[in-house]
């Protein structure tokens, strides 16, 4: 499913217009966003929660030459479901 199918559903399930549902799933995904730069953690009760990972530095190699190359330390998003949302999931 992609935004316009997401907002599709949203708008006819809440009777509002799709553009409106869009604006409303663009908004929520921008506060997500403006979250995890900020470094707090999304909590979706029942759904799950959104935070930012920190990946330590380590050394790697070049796959074409088979030299070492050194990957520094970063950040990146990460997304933990909830227990509902993995029970449903699975079935049970």
């Amino acid at each position: 499913m992609n935004k316009k199918q997401l907002a599709g559903k949203v708008a006819s399930k809440e009777k509002i217009t799709k553009a409106k549902a869009e604006k409303i799933i663009d908004a929520t995904l921008g506060l997500i966003g403006d979250a995890l730069i900020a470094g707090e953690k999304v909590r979706l009760v029942g759904f799950g929660n959104f935070l930012v990972r920190s990946r330590k530095g380590r050394v790697g190699r070049n796959p074409q030459t088979g030299a070492q190359i050194t990957i520094g330390q970063s950040k990146a998003p990460a997304f933990v479901p909830g227990i509902n949302l993995k029970k449903a999931v699975k079935g049970k």
